[in-house]
């Protein structure tokens, strides 16, 4: 599971006000909540992309700090799926990172330097 910060000053709830929707409009139908540090995830259990087998995601509250965007993507294996999904390969990366950028306000590349820096700063983290 990844966890996502917002951009400084902003909140997930204001940026994302109805999780749900978004999630629906995004991955396709929610199927259940599963729990993730004290807080209720959306699971998408037969996403739309075919690309996917299973996604998990919602926002974690922390008390005394701002939430989190927690997601979990579980994709197929690229050599089990035929051509037409392969050609939802793209679409599910589009997804993927559209999502994010809206959720967070921040694209890939400043996702993936946030990370970077996140394991810098505590070499002892699990990431």
């Amino acid at each position: 599971m990844k966890e996502y910060k917002m951009r400084r000053g902003e909140y997930l709830e204001e940026r994302i006000p109805d999780m749900e929707a978004t999630v629906e409009e995004y991955f396709g139908s929610i199927t259940g909540t599963e729990e993730f540090k004290g807080s209720d995830l959306y699971v998408v259990g037969e996403p739309k992309n075919p690309v996917f087998e299973r996604i998990v995601v919602g926002a974690v509250e922390y008390s005394g700090k701002k939430d989190k965007l927690a997601v979990e993507f579980h994709e197929r294996d690229p050599t089990e799926l035929g051509p037409d999904e392969l050609e939802a390969a793209a679409d599910a990366v589009d997804a993927k990172n559209d999502f994010l950028l809206e959720a967070t306000g921040r694209d890939a590349k400043s996702r993936r330097e946030s990370m970077k820096r996140a394991v810098e700063d505590d070499p002892d983290h699990d990431f």
